[in-house]
């Protein structure tokens, strides 16, 4: 028989019991999440500033930006400003246009009559300057007649300051000669040729005229030539160049070396074996080149030196040497030429010992066994002048007196190559280069000037130092005395000056660094120095003004409030 054991309704009744306890803790655990999560929508708000916070903050920002404001920014302007000199820009444009100088030419013509009453002299002469002024088209280009004073001497080969001098002679027929020695015009005239009181025309004057028109006919379209391919107001430009002298004249431009005061002349003796290896050049410039030097000082100084040159293989082997041989001729590879020294320009006159010789035109008469005409030089433009020398191969020395030739062609193309006239005699030629140069100068600097003002005004940011003020002020005043003398010796020396001051400002070296300085480097220079720096002070300067204006704000609503209680 089993025995039921009876149910422990206590321990049931405990295991309920302690079932409802742990539900009401939970239950109470429950109630404050929920009162808790009821709020969580809301975002909680950071406590308020005290008021030395707000403070201290706002002495924080507005201590940089004063800091930035009034150390960084002066500091920064003082050390990046750009320097420009004050330049009279209209006035050098004024240069430039040609409306600063008119351009005149004076030149004076002293008459010597002294075979003739001076009222008779005078007459003439005052009937010349009449058939001069009536023979000249070009207004810019003067030639001003004056009677020599009667005690001048026969012998005296002109009158000083005078550009020519003209003698008249009695004689039985009307003819000129120039001295080839001084600038004097020699006219020969009959005794019944002499104008009367009451006449109000001559023959004689008008030859006088015509021989003085011709002497100086180059010379003045030389100095149109230059007019009229400068800036100047088309009522100062001449009008008479014809296109076939304007095209000469361009050919002879581009020959000519531009103007130095000083020009280096190398003298080179090269060879295609070992003979000859010495030569009087020395002795040879002193007899046959040096006068002319000597005469060309008041406008160029010459420096020289000489060289030899042995085993020179020229570019051409060829013995007649063509047109087109002649421009590969000179080895520049494998001869010694010297370059330009001390910045003086340097001419080369090369005398080449070979048996080569140039095919010349056939207008010339032939030289050659097979009936070919030949030549011994040509004339390299703005460089030099190449002399082909034929000599024994057995010839060890070079005389002085076997250079002559060569010299005297050297001589001929410096004169070539240094720009002077063609006609006329030396010492006219001479005269009228230094007219020329001075000119040409003035121009040239006159051009520079313009050249600078355009560059100024064309580059704002380019800075303009101290010194090419100075230079631009040395221009000018140079500028204006050598048009107030133009066509003398003073003319050329101020005009010199003038040109070396203009070229020196425009090629500053501070100006020509900063030719080509873009705007968008400086950019890239600011930009990743600024951004880091600046974006922090300025959103720092943004947000403390939002909070000022809010906190004046609210103060502004709790005054109206306190107002409506």
């Amino acid at each position: 028989m089993s025995a039921r054991r009876p149910l422990d309704t206590g321990a049931l009744g405990g295991a309920s019991s302690s079932k409802n306890t742990t539900d009401a803790v939970i239950s109470d655990n429950a109630a404050p999440c929920a009162v808790a999560d009821e709020p969580s929508s809301a975002r909680k708000q950071p406590p308020p500033e005290k008021a030395s916070d707000v403070r201290r903050r706002t002495y924080v920002i507005v201590s940089f930006w004063l800091i930035v404001l009034l150390l960084g920014l002066p500091i920064w302007w003082r050390t990046t400003t750009i320097h420009r000199a004050n330049l009279p820009l209209d006035e050098m444009l004024d240069w430039a246009d040609g409306k600063a100088c008119r351009p005149v030419f004076p030149l004076r013509i002293s008459i010597r009559a002294n075979s003739l009453q001076e009222q008779e002299a005078q007459n003439l002469l005052r009937l010349t300057q009449h058939a001069l002024d009536d023979l000249n088209d070009f207004s810019g280009h003067h030639l001003r007649l004056q009677l020599s004073p009667p005690a001048a001497e026969e012998t005296h080969n002109g009158d000083d300051g005078a550009a020519l001098t003209i003698r008249l002679i009695p004689g039985e027929s009307t003819t000129s000669t120039l001295d080839p020695y001084a600038p004097v015009l020699d006219i020969t005239y009959p005794p019944n040729s002499i104008p009367s009181p009451t006449s109000s025309s001559s023959s004689l004057a008008t030859y006088v005229a015509g021989q003085l028109r011709s002497t100086f006919a180059e010379e003045q379209a030389i100095i149109s030539f230059l007019l009229s391919n400068n800036s100047i107001p088309s009522e100062h430009r001449p009008q008479g160049l014809t296109p076939e002298a304007a095209e000469s004249l361009s050919k002879r431009t581009t020959r000519s070396l531009k103007y130095a005061p000083t020009y280096h002349l190398t003298f080179s003796l090269f060879t295609s074996g070992p003979l000859p290896s010495s030569w009087d050049i020395e002795a040879a410039i002193d007899e046959f080149m040096k006068p002319v030097l000597n005469v060309l000082t008041p406008i160029h100084n010459f420096t020289i030196d000489t060289q030899v040159q042995l085993y020179a293989s020229p570019g051409v082997q060829s013995q007649i040497l063509s047109k087109e041989d002649l421009s590969s001729f000179i080895n520049a590879a494998e001869w010694p030429l010297s370059p330009s020294i001390g910045g003086a320009p340097t001419i080369n006159f090369i005398v080449f010992v070979g048996n080569q010789t140039i095919l010349a035109a056939p207008r010339e008469p032939p030289k050659t066994e097979d009936g070919l005409s030949t030549s011994q030089s040509w004339l390299v433009p703005q460089w030099g002048t190449v002399y082909l020398l034929s000599l024994p191969s057995d010839t060890t020395h070079v005389s002085a007196a076997t250079l002559r030739q060569p010299l005297l062609t050297f001589t001929s193309h410096l004169l070539s190559l240094t720009g002077t006239p063609q006609s006329g005699s030396l010492p006219l030629r001479l005269s009228t280069l230094a007219r020329i140069r001075s000119a040409d100068l003035l121009l040239r600097a006159s051009s520079t000037l313009g050249s600078l003002a355009r560059l100024a005004l064309a580059l704002p940011s380019i800075s303009i130092p101290g010194s090419v003020a100075d230079g631009v002020s040395k221009t000018m005043t140079h500028l204006r005395l050598a048009c107030e003398t133009l066509g003398g010796p003073e003319g050329l020396a101020h005009a010199r000056i003038a040109e070396a001051e203009a070229e020196r400002a425009f090629f500053e070296k501070s100006m020509v660094g900063q030719l080509y300085f873009p705007d968008e480097h400086k950019l890239a220079v600011y930009l990743p120095l600024l951004g880091p720096v600046g974006v922090p002070l300025l959103m720092g300067l943004l947000n403390e003004i939002k909070a000022w204006r809010k906190r004046r704000r609210e103060r502004a609503e709790r005054g109206a409030e306190k107002k409506k209680e």
